[in-house]
């Protein structure tokens, strides 16, 4: 295959009506909010939708991954497991990050040698790989740690093979090619993410709603008040307009020119960015809606966001509800946009609404019956040949 020119995006946009709820809390354990068009909006923050997407994409591939700092100490654990020694194992153990650049990647020795910056390694196999190459070195290990007992040597030396290890953190997974990886000092490992995601927001104005609750004491002793604890939280809820985009052509490239899979990992993704959403309080407010108006347009060259669609906070309608006001500033923008940008750079672009009726979206582009039948139809039109450049150079 050859990689396109000229970046192939794939933009997908969702209306959805969320309930009262706490999807994403900030420093005060209050749901998050953003100041847009001055105007407070509910917010959710693209690391926490992309955490969600991500865990719920690898249980859909049963392919896991982990980011974390946890490396060094969980191999630890699985060499004690295999009957190392307890000094031998977490000095086998921080070899993998001392071997893994020509300075080392930065360690904390008092939390068992964590490491300061986070990996990103694929979680089914990287300990069994490591344990398997620190029992391959044993000796080395062995002998390394003998000498270090009796060195005053500032910078310690490495008795791991770095090739190897460098090998082994450089592994991928398919949601590692999807969403990208860096690692500072471990240039082998940087992965260029394929999928960008923006903060979703309430199409309106949403404030803050106090919930005061009590804990009720089942076992209350006469005389007792029968509340065990007071509090107040805070939830929020609205029409949340909700924005990611997915470089096919990053993607293709990551995954080594495979086109088929590029296709099929863009369709598994689509699908968990349709129905995923961040978990927080699920227990206490069950948000559990699907989203009302999912938009997709498959664009050469550039992404587009219709996020100033909502700059102005769209009103109530007379039956007091926010959804259909939403769907039409998202469709009128789009219409501004084809009006403004054309549509030499888009390859198609179509629309799922629970819209009752023929409530005309049109600037959405066909609507398509279901949310299978839409993913069906981008997963086509993003393999579709690529737009001719406009010419800017003098005939």
């Amino acid at each position: 295959m050859t990689i396109p020119r000229l970046a192939r995006y794939v933009d997908l946009h969702i209306l959805q009506d969320i309930p009262a709820s706490c999807l994403n809390r900030g420093e005060y354990n209050e749901p998050k909010s953003l100041m847009i068009g001055n105007t407070q909006r509910g917010a959710i923050s693209s690391q926490c939708a992309k955490r969600a997407d991500r865990h719920e994409l690898e249980t859909l591939l049963g392919e896991p991954a982990a980011r974390t700092r946890m490396l060094p100490p969980r191999l630890a654990a699985a060499l004690r497991e295999a009957d190392w020694p307890e000094d031998l194992a977490r000095f086998a153990a921080a070899q993998i990050p001392r071997s893994a650049t020509t300075e080392g990647l930065a360690t904390d020795p008092d939390a068992d040698d964590r490491t300061l910056a986070m990996l990103y390694v694929p979680a089914a196999t990287i300990l069994d790989d490591l344990a398997a190459l620190c029992a391959r070195h044993r000796a080395a290990l062995e002998k390394g740690m003998a000498k270090e007992a009796t060195s005053t040597a500032k910078t310690p030396a490495a008795y791991l093979p770095p090739d190897d290890v460098v090998r082994l953190l450089c592994q991928r997974t398919t949601s590692i090619s999807l969403f990208g990886r860096f690692l500072a000092g471990l240039a082998d490992a940087h992965v260029d993410g394929a999928v960008q995601m923006a903060w979703a927001f309430t199409t309106h104005a949403s404030d803050l709603q106090p919930d005061f609750f009590t804990a009720v004491e089942d076992w209350a002793q006469p005389g007792d008040s029968s509340s065990a604890h007071l509090d107040t939280g805070y939830l929020n809820a609205g029409v949340f307009y909700r924005y990611a985009s997915v470089n096919l052509t990053e993607l293709t490239r990551n995954l080594d020119a495979d086109a088929s899979q590029a296709a099929a990992l863009l369709g598994a993704f689509t699908d968990v960015f349709i129905s995923t959403l961040p978990q927080a309080k699920k227990n206490s407010t069950a948000p559990h809606t699907l989203p009302d108006t999912v938009h997709y347009a498959v664009r050469d060259r550039r992404p587009v966001s219709l996020a100033s669609a909502f700059h102005q906070p769209v009103k109530a309608d007379r039956h007091g509800g926010y959804l259909a006001p939403s769907r039409h500033a998202l469709s009128q923008h789009a219409g501004i946009i084809t009006q403004m940008f054309g549509t030499r750079h888009r390859i198609a672009h179509g629309h799922v609404t629970q819209a009752p009726g023929p409530e005309p979206l049109e600037h959405l582009g066909e609507r398509h019956t279901s949310y299978d039948d839409l993913i069906d139809a981008l997963t086509t039109a993003a393999g579709a040949p690529a737009t001719t450049p406009r010419s800017y150079m003098a005939a």
